[in-house]
């Protein structure tokens, strides 16, 4: 029962992941990109830092640090791309990031990538190819595309700086460090930008729609969502921890359908078939292997 009640914790909150997509959409096409990144990694420094305060350390706030630049890359590139395309082909494409991880490992830390990896990184790229066919044949769409597998490289990167420094640090600190850097810098993009186009970038209060967003994004994706993986991950096993999260696009796909109204066509859905397939390749291969 224990398990089955941990499962269901982090499957509520890789629902609320997929969810978010379509929020984030409807909040950006409101707020704007970096203004609405801005707060809503603010919300969510200052609520794991109420739970981390009494963890913090020097190391950690700098290791955290540098590794929230990776973080905020990804969130920007995530960002800007669901705004341009659809939230259902931004959750499937975020998905990829389980790919571009070993690519990231092997790049920085020498960690030898094995050729069923290369091999759904490869099949990966193909379905991308395939869903970013759209019937419109939308300019604005494929840039999108574009930018959020920018996304998945980053936070692939995030997965490898992760997996190296995560062990030697509690989580909550290491979160904190992460989230704070990241704050940091979409305060001073935002600031920049308002500089160039004070019109355009100027702080303004965000309607309710937008405060739902805050909140869900804020709260409980971020802040919630690094702990209670976190949590879970200490008490299940890989495997099933794997299997819990590669949900996350499908959960992308359906809030998509049933909230925007998005629609793939038949080459769509064939790539978003090899994309799902792919992420679970590259998840559960090297986990099975080390769990045999």
């Amino acid at each position: 029962m224990k398990r089955l009640a941990l499962s269901a914790l982090l499957l509520s909150i890789v629902a609320v992941w997929g969810w978010t997509f379509v929020v984030v959409k409807d909040a950006v096409n409101a707020y704007g990109v970096v203004p609405f990144l801005a707060i809503r990694f603010l919300i969510g420094s200052l609520a794991i830092g109420l739970f981390a305060a009494r963890h913090l350390t020097r190391r950690s706030l700098l290791v955290g640090g540098l590794i929230g630049f990776a973080l905020a890359s990804a969130y920007l590139f995530q960002t800007f791309g669901v705004h341009l395309t659809t939230a259902t082909n931004a959750g499937l494409i975020t998905g990829l990031f389980i790919v571009f991880a070993p690519l990231a490992n092997r790049v920085l830390f020498g960690v030898r990538t094995a050729a069923l990896q290369w091999t759904a990184i490869a099949v990966s790229l193909a379905g991308l190819g395939m869903l970013s066919i759209s019937e419109d044949g939308s300019g604005q769409q494929r840039l999108g595309d574009a930018l959020t597998l920018g996304c998945a490289a980053c936070f692939g990167l995030h997965i490898a700086l992760l997996d190296r420094h995560a062990h030697r640090h509690r989580a909550s600190a290491l979160a904190f460090g992460q989230l704070s850097s990241a704050t940091a810098v979409f305060f001073v993009i935002w600031a920049a930008l308002g500089a160039q186009s004070p019109a355009d970038y100027a702080v303004a209060w965000p309607s309710g729609q937008v405060w739902f967003a805050f909140a869900v994004t804020g709260l409980i994706a971020t802040a919630a969502g690094f702990f209670v993986q976190t949590f879970v991950q200490q008490r299940l096993s890989a495997v099933k921890t794997a299997v819990i999260i590669v949900t996350e696009p499908l959960f992308a796909a359906l809030f998509g359908y049933l909230l925007h109204g998005d629609r793939l066509n038949a080459t769509q859905i064939a790539g978003a078939v090899l994309m799902i397939f792919a992420v679970i390749v590259a998840e559960l291969y090297p986990r099975c292997r080390n769990t045999s």
